[in-house]
């Protein structure tokens, strides 16, 4: 059975979509819990994370209607701190928020793969 995540944030052009673009090998999505953005790119100032060689290829959508999962906040797999939404903040927000995301993922993967 393939191990399926679907990173989910308010309108889905910063954080999930560097959340999914952390080139995990498992099945990884994004989506966002409003339709604020759907079909745009992401917000510019996400795109930075490509200096780490990350890309992100991606288009907003909206989680799709009647989805099911087991749904925990990201920040509880390592420090139980909320991933600061950098949209209304500068470039430096946006690279905050990437090394969040990068421990977040690397302790999600601890957890629920296992340390190497």
């Amino acid at each position: 059975m393939t191990l399926s995540v679907l990173v989910v944030c308010l309108g889905n052009i910063c954080r999930s979509p560097m959340g999914q673009a952390r080139g995990i090998d498992i099945e990884v999505d994004s989506a966002g819990t409003g339709a604020y953005h759907v079909g745009e790119d992401p917000d510019d100032r996400s795109r930075p994370v490509q200096q780490h060689k990350i890309p992100i290829n991606h288009s907003a959508r909206q989680k799709p209607g009647g989805a099911t999962a087991t749904v925990r906040l990201w920040g509880s797999y390592l420090d139980n701190k909320p991933i600061g939404d950098p949209y209304y903040g500068g470039i430096d927000g946006f690279e905050q928020c990437y090394e969040q995301c990068t421990k977040l993922s690397k302790a999600f993967l601890d957890e629920v793969i296992g340390k190497d």
